[in-house]
């Protein structure tokens, strides 16, 4: 079955870096394209960055724009989001899924705080 894993989150300090991974099984990975989507307490899940599943990277939310970087390493079947100059406001759930599959990962909790 389908199964999307994310991991690499924590805490960090303002102006930290953390990366995040998306280990995916069950699919042709390399056939799909990849989104990362985040979810702050009392928000809407909203997108932060997606790249094709040729490697391109895509939209991506400018909130994040010269600061998040995604990417993805096809013989892993893995995805990454690098996030460099964290702020407070980058504290959220992350979380990864392939776009036309009704799949999502258990997410990975990022905290921002000094």
């Amino acid at each position: 079955q389908v199964q999307l894993v994310e991991s690499g989150g924590g805490w960090v300090q303002p102006g930290g870096s953390l990366r995040l991974s998306c280990q995916a099984s069950g699919f042709n990975f390399g056939n799909y394209g990849m989104r990362w989507f985040r979810q702050a307490p009392g928000k809407e899940r909203e997108l932060v960055d997606s790249i094709s599943f040729a490697g391109r990277p895509l939209e991506y939310n400018d909130a994040v724009k010269g600061r998040f970087a995604i990417s993805r390493d096809n013989s892993r079947n893995t995805a990454y989001l690098q996030m460099d100059l964290l702020r407070p406001e980058d504290t959220a759930v992350y979380y990864c899924m392939a776009p036309g599959l009704p799949y999502w990962g258990q997410g990975t909790q990022v905290t921002v705080s000094s």
